[in-house]
């Protein structure tokens, strides 16, 4: 769970990309004869889309309708738009007649509570306040908050108080959601979904995950480098992606103290932060599942990893440890 600056940027889209220019930021342009590129940001993230059509202006054209789509969700799930359904919620602590879409990520992330033991918990938001608030200030102590206020903190989270209905949701005030652990996968799911019912049969989509439509054109897979976080620049291996999504999660993503000992991977049983990987990759039919699942790996040993990949979804694991080895995981 990361603030906006902090999202996952360690993995790199080659194959369909080799060789394209990306136009400016929120714009589409032309790379070549059928393949129009866009890139912006979206919650934070930053985006990009491959749109392969041999109708310029159609692929143009359907850029411009998904990004409508991205943004309508992005008004629902965003922590940093003041106008947003979810700061509606943390302030409040109720949404009537919330919007389907809404009801419908936090019901998934219910069950993917359920499916992690806990592990994964879009209440973990105030860990993140007070993690932030403390390393704010100019005498914090690098050792991090006192364990009496980290119990405080954990006494608002856990999403099984989080009621979710189709015509209400609500939460104890006090609590506070986060959604930046599943709400870039599931925005990249839905544009997918609208490219696909427009007929796009092989494209690239990241709405801050990566998911691809059906295979490259020249029919070989899409080329997904992932780069170990701690030697940027430098290709830590290549999966290979056809109608697939994916997702990488690690502690890089944001720390907080000058020493980096703490980051925003939040155990919501304990309070503490993840340390066990560099960083956890996970591939699944959907980049909902990937997305919120390569978090909650990331505080769970690989035999447990192992234990739940084909019961979540999840088609394969790709970690690189602490020490800097690295583990491929298959269901």
């Amino acid at each position: 769970m990361t603030g906006a600056m902090s999202r996952r940027r360690f993995i790199r889209i080659s194959g369909a990309a080799a060789g394209l220019a990306l136009a400016p930021l929120g714009r589409a342009a032309a790379s070549n004869r059928d393949v129009v590129v866009w890139r912006g940001t979206m919650l934070g993230a930053v985006a990009t889309m491959q749109i392969h059509h041999d109708d310029r202006s159609e692929a143009e054209r359907l850029i411009s309708v998904a990004c409508a789509e991205a943004r309508r969700l992005e008004r629902l799930f965003s922590l940093y738009r003041d106008d947003s359904a979810l700061v509606e919620l943390n302030r409040t602590g109720v949404l009537v007649d919330p919007a389907a879409d809404m009801v419908e990520l936090l019901s998934i992330s219910q069950h993917y509570a359920e499916l992690t033991g806990g592990l994964f918990d879009v209440t973990v938001q105030p860990l993140w306040e007070l993690y932030a608030g403390h390393f704010s200030r100019e005498d914090a102590d690098p050792a991090g908050p006192p364990q009496t206020v980290i119990q405080a903190a954990l006494a608002r989270v856990g999403s099984g108080r989080l009621a979710v209905r189709r015509d209400r949701i609500a939460m104890p005030r006090g609590m506070a959601v986060t959604l930046n652990g599943i709400a870039q996968g599931y925005v990249t799911d839905k544009v997918v979904d609208l490219l696909r019912a427009h007929g796009i049969a092989h494209s690239l989509v990241d709405m801050g995950e990566t998911r691809a439509i059906g295979s490259h054109p020249d029919g070989r897979a899409w080329e997904v480098g992932i780069t170990d976080p701690e030697l940027p620049g430098r290709m830590q291996c290549v999966l290979p992606v056809v109608d697939r999504a994916l997702s990488t999660s690690g502690g890089y993503g944001f720390q907080f103290g000058p020493q980096g000992r703490f980051n925003h991977l939040f155990d919501p049983a304990s309070g503490a932060c993840g340390h066990l990987y560099r960083s956890v990759t996970a591939v699944a039919a959907t980049a909902t599942a990937a997305d919120a699942l390569s978090t909650a790996f990331s505080l769970m040993d690989q035999k447990r990893i192992q234990a739940l990949m084909s019961v979540a979804g999840i088609e394969r694991v790709h970690l690189i440890e602490a020490a800097g080895t690295s583990v491929d995981l298959i269901a």
